[in-house]
């Protein structure tokens, strides 16, 4: 099988290689629209987007079959999607509204893959909660200052500096990162491509 990650995201190629030793990225690069408003639909139609972008550039009927997997993540808080931060003085205003509070992360995965003659897809969603500590002006204004939070959702990254103000999750640790891993694992089972 050929598989092809439709995201340039470090962190999903990273976590990716859990499930699948080998596999080509080719990042989306279609602007992103969606017609949803909750978060959990929001990313699944991105991921569609995204792994339907890159399936329909690259399928070829060949012998291999092509599984290609796009994935969106979104941090909402308070019904509001908290996406990259456009400066540093709005990732400081995330991170302020998050600091002493939880909030949602949600990850959509799409996967279009060839069956024979046929293409299919499938898609679904997680969410994990994030419980962040109270934070004091100082650290948030350091943490903002290290550039950490620049392009990252909710300007913050959980495996990055911003770790030690995670006082709890409830959910997959993975998908906060960027991919649900088991999740991925089970679903690709199921439908035969792994």
């Amino acid at each position: 099988m050929r598989y092809i990650l439709a995201s340039g995201s470090p962190r999903r190629k990273e976590l990716l290689s859990k499930v699948i030793p080998d596999f080509e990225i080719i990042p989306a690069v279609s602007e992103e629209v969606t017609s949803q408003e909750e978060p959990l639909e929001i990313v699944k139609e991105l991921s569609y987007q995204k792994a339907g972008e890159i399936f329909y550039k690259t399928l070829t009927y060949s012998r291999d079959r092509l599984v290609v997997i796009g994935a969106d993540t979104v941090v909402s808080y308070n019904h509001r999607i908290l996406g990259k931060p456009a400066d540093r003085r709005d990732a400081q205003a995330m991170v302020e509204m998050l600091q002493g509070r939880t909030h949602s992360v949600y990850t959509g995965v799409s996967v279009f893959y060839t069956d024979g003659e046929e293409e299919k897809s499938f898609s679904f969603g997680e969410c994990t909660l994030v419980n962040v500590a109270a934070m004091s002006d100082e650290e948030i204004r350091d943490y903002v200052s290290s550039g950490e939070s620049d392009d990252k959702a909710g300007a913050y990254g959980i495996q990055g500096m911003f770790s030690k103000f995670i006082s709890g999750i409830e959910g997959d640790y993975f998908n906060v990162v960027g991919l649900p891993v088991a999740r991925l694992y089970k679903e690709l089972k199921s439908h035969s491509l792994l």
